[in-house]
């Protein structure tokens, strides 16, 4: 019997599909760093099915905020806020840092920012993720000075909202690489007057960067430990029965660190955020380069779970996102 030569074999139309379907997932993949330039320390929002990131622009900060306007986590717009910017956020007690680290929520219909300016906490009020923004407070002041608490380096807020409404707000680092403090007070409704007086919950390992996080019941308080310089920067977290504590080490500790290969170099200031009921940890890694500043890249991956409610260390390989 004479063969066709039409006829495909079972062998190459298996690799046909087999190339087929490998474009579409690399098509999917979401890879590190997920974009151009060089932001670090992010938080992102969704609001109306986009996702904004909020992040500073490196190196060490810029006059104003980095903003990015994606749907997918692969294409990006670049955006500008009129606030925070150096010149708005800055007090007799300023100091000469720049406009680092924000944290936005939204609550009650607007949507709130903290952020670092000056090393000192100011607070953002505005109806649109895009703004405009202004200072929440109405005398323009900073939410928490440079000399609030002489101890705690006043940068790296994050704003928390629980289950029953309650907000809460956390920050804090340390100087000179050691001694990092977490600082901690209950909000009023107002999102601006402190419910409370401020107290310290530094948590083990801890040095700056303070993320909380619940889920089942459980609070789970993320954070960065090590140099933001180098490649001892990491993600770790404790975890407690109140967002106050008391805290307990997480089992996995550290959960992000530098990759044996330093491909993954000095990750951590992270947020997490949650999509189609799968967690995803937003965070910067260190880009190799011999200059005397840090440049940092923002990506994304995967953050799970075991049986027990213990974070699983993070493979950085980049995610699939939204899937259906």
């Amino acid at each position: 019997m004479t063969k066709n030569s039409n006829t495909k074999s079972p062998a190459l139309i298996l690799l046909f599909f087999i190339t087929v379907f490998n474009c579409l997932a690399q098509e999917k993949l979401i890879k590190n760093p997920i974009t151009q330039g060089y932001y670090a320390d992010p938080t992102v929002i969704k609001d109306k099915g986009v996702y904004y990131i909020y992040a500073t622009i490196d190196p060490w900060g810029g006059k104003e905020l980095g903003v990015l306007e994606t749907k997918d986590f692969k294409t990006f717009v670049n955006r500008h806020i009129n606030w925070p910017t150096k010149k708005a956020c800055t007090s007799p007690t300023s100091g000469d840092a720049m406009v680092w680290a924000p944290s936005v929520r939204k609550f009650r219909g607007k949507f709130y920012m903290y952020v670092a300016v000056g090393s000192e906490i100011w607070v953002g009020v505005s109806d649109d993720p895009l703004g405009p923004w202004k200072n929440a407070k109405s005398d323009n002041s900073p939410l928490i000075t440079k000399t609030d608490f002489p101890q705690v380096h006043n940068i790296d807020a994050d704003c928390f909202i629980d289950d029953n409404g309650d907000a809460y707000l956390y920050w804090g680092s340390g100087f000179n690489w050691v001694n990092g403090h977490c600082m901690a007070v209950k909000l009023k409704k107002d999102m601006i007057t402190f419910d409370g007086v401020p107290q310290e919950i530094t948590p083990p390992h801890y040095f700056e960067a303070p993320h909380m996080v619940k889920r089942n019941g459980i609070y789970y308080l993320m954070y960065s430990y090590g140099k933001a310089i180098d490649g001892t920067y990491q993600v770790r977290y404790s975890t407690g029965k109140t967002p106050l504590g008391p805290w307990t080490e997480g089992a996995y500790d550290p959960i992000l660190s530098t990759t044996p290969d330093s491909t993954t170099l000095g990750p951590g200031h992270h947020t997490v955020f949650k999509e189609r009921g799968q967690y995803y940890i937003l965070y910067h890694r260190i880009h190799p380069q011999k200059e005397q500043y840090v440049l940092r890249e923002l990506c994304l991956d995967s953050l799970n779970f075991d049986r027990k409610g213990d974070i699983l260390k993070i493979k950085p390989l980049g995610v699939s996102l939204f899937r259906k």
